[in-house]
């Protein structure tokens, strides 16, 4: 599947399966001692994906919950300003939580939501993402499983998105927005 938007494929599909199972072999690892179910929330809508074919290859009990939160309306750059759309349906509190982002770019928004989710009291918190932006990031941010570092290029595919298009894609590619 090509677009002519696509400048070019920056992960191809292969690279993104490999990539799910070394994050997934390192969470199972990270878990193998849960005393209750790992509670895995993901970060809707760009998450969605990555997060369904990293939860088919965890091998530690889990329930999954997902939230979705505002902050780049349609534009290509967070804006900081984080609404909760869409909140969990299930409380956290003293649950070990997995974190699931597809992207962490500036920072903004992604420290926002960890300090949220922390004052949530659960027992831990940690965070994985499917790719990191360190030479866009503004406020720093611990991810505990990264999969890929990028360059500051507009990733698009495999769940992420521009304008709510290319999410489709089973490789993730580059855009220039106007």
């Amino acid at each position: 599947m090509r677009y002519p938007e696509i400048s070019k494929i920056l992960v191809p599909e292969d690279e993104l399966r490999r990539t799910v199972g070394r994050l997934a072999a390192a969470i199972n690892l990270s878990y193998r001692d849960l005393e209750k179910e790992l509670m895995v929330v993901g970060l809707l809508r760009g998450s969605f994906i990555f997060m369904a074919d990293l939860v088919r290859q965890l091998e530690v009990p889990l329930v999954v919950d997902f939230m979705t939160l505002s902050s780049y309306g349609d534009g290509t750059v967070s804006s900081g300003d984080v609404k909760v759309v869409m909140d969990l349906d299930s409380s956290i509190e003293n649950r070990d939580v997995l974190l699931v982002e597809d992207i962490v770019d500036t920072g903004r928004t992604f420290s926002k939501v960890v300090r949220m989710l922390q004052n949530r009291n659960p027992r831990s918190l940690k965070v994985c993402s499917l790719l990191s932006k360190p030479s866009a990031r503004v406020v720093e941010v611990h991810i505990d499983f990264c999969g890929l570092e990028i360059a500051n290029e507009f990733a698009v595919g495999y769940g992420l998105d521009y304008r709510q298009r290319f999410r489709n894609l089973p490789y993730i590619g580059v855009i220039d927005p106007p």
